[in-house]
Protein backbone atom coordinates (compact mmCIF):
# COMPACT_ATOMS: atom_id res chain seq x y z
CA UNK A 1 0.00 0.00 0.00
CA UNK A 2 1.10 3.89 -0.19
CA UNK A 3 -0.33 6.89 -0.53
CA UNK A 4 -1.57 8.59 -3.75
CA UNK A 5 -1.17 12.31 -5.08
CA UNK A 6 -4.71 14.21 -4.56
CA UNK A 7 -5.50 16.34 -7.44
CA UNK A 8 -6.16 19.68 -6.68
CA UNK A 9 -8.88 22.10 -8.29
CA UNK A 10 -8.88 23.33 -10.67
CA UNK A 11 -7.42 20.13 -12.08
CA UNK A 12 -9.87 19.19 -14.99
CA UNK A 13 -9.84 15.73 -14.18
CA UNK A 14 -12.10 16.52 -11.00
CA UNK A 15 -14.59 17.42 -12.85
CA UNK A 16 -14.94 15.09 -15.38
CA UNK A 17 -17.83 12.36 -14.83
CA UNK A 18 -16.48 8.99 -14.35
CA UNK A 19 -16.67 5.44 -15.83
CA UNK A 20 -18.59 2.25 -14.04
CA UNK A 21 -16.65 -0.40 -13.10
CA UNK A 22 -16.84 -3.61 -14.99
CA UNK A 23 -14.93 -6.03 -13.18
CA UNK A 24 -13.15 -6.52 -10.17
CA UNK A 25 -9.29 -7.27 -9.95
CA UNK A 26 -6.64 -6.88 -7.86
CA UNK A 27 -5.28 -3.87 -9.81
CA UNK A 28 -9.11 -2.38 -8.48
CA UNK A 29 -7.70 -4.36 -4.59
CA UNK A 30 -4.65 -2.53 -4.89
CA UNK A 31 -6.06 0.92 -5.81
CA UNK A 32 -8.93 0.57 -2.53
CA UNK A 33 -6.01 -0.06 -0.66
CA UNK A 34 -3.79 2.78 -2.02
CA UNK A 35 -7.10 5.30 -1.76
CA UNK A 36 -7.45 4.11 2.02
CA UNK A 37 -3.99 4.95 3.15
CA UNK A 38 -4.40 8.26 1.25
CA UNK A 39 -7.47 9.15 2.95
CA UNK A 40 -6.14 8.57 6.45
CA UNK A 41 -2.55 10.45 5.93
CA UNK A 42 -4.78 13.28 4.46
CA UNK A 43 -6.70 13.28 7.61
CA UNK A 44 -9.79 12.86 5.55
CA UNK A 45 -13.09 11.38 5.63
CA UNK A 46 -13.45 10.08 2.42
CA UNK A 47 -12.43 9.91 -1.01
CA UNK A 48 -13.08 9.24 -4.03
CA UNK A 49 -11.21 7.42 -7.57
CA UNK A 50 -10.98 10.71 -9.83
CA UNK A 51 -9.19 13.02 -6.35
CA UNK A 52 -6.63 10.50 -7.09
CA UNK A 53 -6.72 11.07 -10.78
CA UNK A 54 -8.19 7.27 -11.51
CA UNK A 55 -11.77 7.50 -13.71
CA UNK A 56 -13.89 4.71 -12.32
CA UNK A 57 -16.96 4.75 -9.76
CA UNK A 58 -15.34 4.17 -6.27
CA UNK A 59 -15.25 5.82 -3.11
CA UNK A 60 -13.85 5.25 0.19
CA UNK A 61 -15.11 6.86 3.38
CA UNK A 62 -14.57 6.57 6.91
CA UNK A 63 -16.24 8.65 9.43
CA UNK A 64 -15.39 7.17 12.65
CA UNK A 65 -14.27 10.51 15.06
CA UNK A 66 -10.49 11.77 14.51
CA UNK A 67 -10.46 10.83 18.72
CA UNK A 68 -10.53 7.40 17.84
CA UNK A 69 -7.42 7.54 15.81
CA UNK A 70 -5.91 5.09 18.19
CA UNK A 71 -8.51 2.51 17.72
CA UNK A 72 -8.38 2.68 14.08
CA UNK A 73 -4.50 1.95 14.16
CA UNK A 74 -5.75 -0.91 16.26
CA UNK A 75 -7.84 -2.46 13.23
CA UNK A 76 -10.79 -1.05 14.58
CA UNK A 77 -12.10 2.08 11.67
CA UNK A 78 -15.69 2.23 10.72
CA UNK A 79 -14.43 1.62 6.52
CA UNK A 80 -16.61 1.69 3.92
CA UNK A 81 -15.43 0.96 0.20
CA UNK A 82 -18.07 1.13 -2.45
CA UNK A 83 -17.66 0.20 -6.30
CA UNK A 84 -20.55 1.91 -8.62
CA UNK A 85 -21.85 3.32 -5.57
CA UNK A 86 -25.31 5.31 -6.18
CA UNK A 87 -27.98 6.91 -4.11
CA UNK A 88 -31.42 5.28 -4.59
CA UNK A 89 -33.35 7.14 -2.10
CA UNK A 90 -33.55 10.06 -0.09
CA UNK A 91 -35.41 12.25 2.41
CA UNK A 92 -34.74 15.88 4.46
CA UNK A 93 -32.46 18.48 3.86
CA UNK A 94 -29.33 19.72 6.16
CA UNK A 95 -27.08 22.51 6.22
CA UNK A 96 -23.97 22.10 7.80
CA UNK A 97 -20.22 23.44 6.30
CA UNK A 98 -18.24 21.14 4.17
CA UNK A 99 -14.33 20.71 3.08
CA UNK A 100 -12.47 18.98 0.28
CA UNK A 101 -9.37 17.08 0.17
CA UNK A 102 -9.16 18.53 -3.47
CA UNK A 103 -10.12 22.10 -2.57
CA UNK A 104 -7.66 22.62 0.55
CA UNK A 105 -7.81 25.45 2.92
CA UNK A 106 -11.74 26.34 2.26
CA UNK A 107 -15.21 25.20 3.73
CA UNK A 108 -18.37 26.75 2.78
CA UNK A 109 -21.91 25.61 4.12
CA UNK A 110 -23.99 23.17 1.67
CA UNK A 111 -27.11 21.72 1.57
CA UNK A 112 -27.97 18.11 1.39
CA UNK A 113 -29.97 15.61 1.82
CA UNK A 114 -30.40 14.44 5.36
CA UNK A 115 -31.07 10.83 4.82
CA UNK A 116 -29.93 8.57 2.00
CA UNK A 117 -29.90 5.03 1.18
CA UNK A 118 -27.05 3.99 -1.20
CA UNK A 119 -26.46 0.48 -2.94
CA UNK A 120 -23.09 -0.19 -4.67
CA UNK A 121 -20.50 -3.29 -5.00
CA UNK A 122 -18.21 -4.20 -2.40
CA UNK A 123 -14.31 -5.02 -3.03
CA UNK A 124 -15.27 -8.47 -3.68
CA UNK A 125 -18.50 -7.78 -5.74
CA UNK A 126 -20.94 -8.54 -3.29
CA UNK A 127 -24.07 -6.17 -3.32
CA UNK A 128 -24.06 -3.67 -0.44
CA UNK A 129 -26.97 -1.29 1.03
CA UNK A 130 -26.29 1.53 3.45
CA UNK A 131 -28.81 3.54 5.09
CA UNK A 132 -26.96 6.67 6.34
CA UNK A 133 -27.87 9.91 8.18
CA UNK A 134 -25.62 12.65 9.67
CA UNK A 135 -21.92 12.69 8.98
CA UNK A 136 -21.89 9.44 6.96
CA UNK A 137 -24.99 10.53 4.35
CA UNK A 138 -22.88 14.15 4.07
CA UNK A 139 -19.91 12.17 3.09
CA UNK A 140 -21.69 9.37 1.01
CA UNK A 141 -23.74 12.45 -1.34
CA UNK A 142 -20.07 14.36 -1.07
CA UNK A 143 -18.31 11.41 -2.73
CA UNK A 144 -20.47 10.41 -5.24
CA UNK A 145 -20.96 13.98 -6.12
CA UNK A 146 -17.46 13.72 -7.10
CA UNK A 147 -17.60 10.43 -9.12
CA UNK A 148 -20.60 12.83 -11.13
CA UNK A 149 -17.71 15.40 -11.51
CA UNK A 150 -19.68 17.94 -8.66
CA UNK A 151 -16.94 19.71 -6.61
CA UNK A 152 -18.45 21.11 -3.04
CA UNK A 153 -18.86 24.42 -3.92
CA UNK A 154 -20.91 23.54 -6.93
CA UNK A 155 -23.49 22.83 -5.12
CA UNK A 156 -23.95 26.57 -4.31
CA UNK A 157 -26.70 28.83 -5.91
CA UNK A 158 -26.75 31.96 -7.40
CA UNK A 159 -24.13 34.97 -6.79
CA UNK A 160 -22.79 33.21 -3.83
CA UNK A 161 -21.78 30.32 -6.01
CA UNK A 162 -20.44 32.70 -8.45
CA UNK A 163 -18.33 34.69 -6.07
CA UNK A 164 -17.36 31.65 -3.86
CA UNK A 165 -15.98 30.10 -6.98
CA UNK A 166 -14.25 33.46 -7.96
CA UNK A 167 -12.49 33.42 -4.58
CA UNK A 168 -11.02 29.47 -4.91
CA UNK A 169 -10.15 30.31 -8.36
CA UNK A 170 -8.09 33.11 -7.41
CA UNK A 171 -6.40 31.06 -4.41
CA UNK A 172 -5.31 28.25 -7.04
CA UNK A 173 -4.44 30.26 -9.50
Amino acid sequence: MSAIEILIYPDARLKKKTIPVKEITTELHSLLDDMIETMYEARGVGLAAPQVGVNIRVIVLDVTPRKEDEARKHGEPELIELINPEIVSFEGKVLAEEGCLSVPGFSTVVKRYSQVKVKGLDRHGKEVELEAEDLLSRTLQHEINHLDGILFFDRLKGLKKQLYRKKIEKAFA
